[in-house]
């Protein structure tokens, strides 16, 4: 398991069963406490999603704490599901996604739905979504519901941003 991927799940763990936010351990490399970048931390049971949630800009000082406040966020504050309760805890798959910069792109022919994430913005409205994501199958689709997130209606125009991840499982 991933060093990343055990802090989550050791962060999700300690909030859950303690009501405790840890701070980054020293099995942590240097490069996660020194250097800062967007995370997404996403959890699944039994095959399905359970939460996700993360930052496409950094808001805490490194990416320790990135996936420490992102995970604990996944697990209880995804408006999409209720809370992971302490009896799950064992069932939930973790996976961490460290963001590149996002870098606007002119057309969709700079678009790759397994390469690239992609966030769409329209006024205040902005979507995001992940890279290589399964039932996700084209460019299309993946404007699609990154359009559908965002509350963004067909016909209203749009910025294209494109970012790359490097996914831990």
């Amino acid at each position: 398991m991933h060093q990343l991927v055990r802090l989550a799940r050791e962060a999700v763990r300690k909030y859950i069963l303690d009501g405790v936010t840890i701070t980054p351990p020293d099995y942590i490399d240097d490069e996660y406490k020194k250097n800062s970048a967007g995370v997404f931390v996403s959890l699944k049971k039994d095959g399905r999603l359970r939460g996700c949630i993360g930052t496409f800009i950094p808001v805490m000082d490194c990416i320790a704490e990135e996936v420490i406040k992102n995970a604990i966020s996944s697990a209880t504050q995804d408006p999409r599901f209720q809370p992971v309760t302490a009896e799950e805890l064992e069932d939930i798959a973790f996976s961490v996604d460290i963001l590149s910069l996002p870098e606007k792109v002119d057309s969709v022919d700079g678009l790759d739905h397994r390469k690239y994430g992609i966030i769409v913005v329209s006024g205040y409205k902005k979507g995001l979504l992940l890279p290589d994501l399964e039932g996700v199958n084209s460019v299309d689709e993946q404007l699609q519901i990154a359009k559908a997130k965002a509350g963004i209606m067909p016909g209203e125009d749009i910025e294209i941003f494109r970012f790359e991840v490097k996914r831990y499982k």
